[in-house]
């Protein structure tokens, strides 16, 4: 029972949803895909094929790029099948592993039913991209306002605490002036009762 589902109905099914064959030319293609090969070849070929997959992503748009921003390339889908396909055909160009079997069967299939194969390859392509250094994130103005600011106000702080220790040497000098005044002052009160007296003697001889 099982051989003639798999014999006569299971192929009667996929030809009624399959009337171009282009899934079975994939899943045909799928199976025939050596990777262990195409992985040992772009391990064999890697500095030749450094600067020439980078100088193909570099001319690549931007869906492509996008691909590779994480450690594994993105999925495949309809909205950037067209862009693969293109990078697909420039990778056949410069030989690398594996991307002109790709390329010519998604030519026959179309990009979903061999998103596994296309996947493979863009992973080994990922190696050989260039990782774009991160920058180095400038402070926000209003933040280096704001430290500019506490800088302006601590200086003017130490100023201000500076600036009394000079008045104070200042009054040192002036406080001494103040109490030699007053002892002036009190030995001048001191001497006139002694001149009063020393007059008062003075004026009895006169009379």
């Amino acid at each position: 029972m099982t051989s003639i589902w798999k014999t006569r109905v299971l192929p009667g099914i996929n030809k009624i949803f399959d009337k171009d064959g282009k899934k079975a030319a994939a899943v045909e293609f799928l199976k025939s895909f050596n990777k262990e090969e195409v992985g040992k070849e772009t391990e064999d070929k890697k500095a030749e094929l450094q600067p020439k997959v980078v100088e193909a992503y570099e001319a690549s748009p931007p869906e492509v790029k996008a691909l590779f921003k994480d450690k594994k390339p993105a999925k495949i889908t309809k909205k950037n099948s067209p862009a693969v396909t293109k990078f697909l055909d420039e990778l056949a160009k410069i030989e690398f592993p594996g991307a002109k079997l790709v390329s010519d069967a998604v030519a026959k299939s179309g990009t979903t039913p061999l998103s596994p194969a296309i996947t493979f390859v863009l992973e080994k392509v990922a190696p050989f991209i260039p990782k774009e250094e991160p920058k180095a994130a400038e402070p926000e103005p209003a933040a280096a306002e704001a430290t500019t600011r506490e800088v302006t106000v601590e200086e003017e702080k130490k100023e201000e605490a500076a600036e009394p220790a000079a008045p104070a040497e200042e009054t040192a000098p002036a406080a001494s002036e103040v109490v030699e005044e007053k002892k002036e002052e009190e030995k001048k009160e001191e001497e006139k009762p002694a001149e009063a007296e020393a007059a008062a003697p003075a004026e009895e001889e006169k009379k």
